[in-house]
């Protein structure tokens, strides 16, 4: 590892949780663009779990929800 990681590592390690984890969630972002391999984090898994849960129990949002969504992002 070379000295300028080292070092943000070190003052990472003095960082509040939350900007641990953005540094974790950038640095697994480069893992996955240079491997092809996303590894999801707890939260992500979590998140996906629950979604896969909702969907199995036939808990979608309603058309018109996706509707409204999609002319706030069509700019």
């Amino acid at each position: 590892m070379n000295r300028l990681l080292k070092e943000v590592f070190e003052h990472a390690e003095t960082w509040p949780q939350e900007d641990q984890e953005e540094l974790a969630e950038y640095a697994r972002e480069i893992e996955a663009r240079r491997t092809g391999v996303y590894t999801m984090s707890d939260d992500e898994r979590a998140a996906v779990g629950k979604g896969l849960a909702e969907a199995d129990r036939g808990e979608f949002v309603s058309e018109a929800l996706v509707a409204e969504a999609d002319k706030r992002h069509d700019g």
